[in-house]
């Protein structure tokens, strides 16, 4: 179910202090980063990826790329760094608004 707005910005208020937890180099996606992500989403719900990759295009392909691997929503993009949330569903620690 994709985000509401609402809860959209309820996420970006609670990433904007975090530190990117993985990061894409030159090398692009490799099934390893996919399982990197996939793990740190499970245990925080909430992160962080710094891309430091080609141009503009090349990054957003990567990053949606990236979400529709994991099955997590891209919340935000700003720049190189973006924000994704997928909701542990055996314990969830982010309650998003109505």
């Amino acid at each position: 179910m994709p985000l509401t707005e609402p809860q959209k910005k309820y996420l970006r208020r609670l990433g904007h202090d975090r530190n990117p937890v993985v990061l894409v180099g030159q090398g692009g996606i490799s099934s390893n980063l996919v399982a990197e992500l996939d793990r740190a989403l499970r245990d925080h719900e909430l992160v962080k990826v710094r891309a430091r990759v080609g141009d503009r295009e090349e990054r957003d392909r990567i990053l949606a790329e990236l979400a529709a691997s994991t099955g997590s929503e891209l919340v935000q993009r700003i720049g190189h760094v973006a924000l994704y949330y997928r909701q542990n569903p055996e314990k969830p620690g982010i309650l998003l608004p109505a």
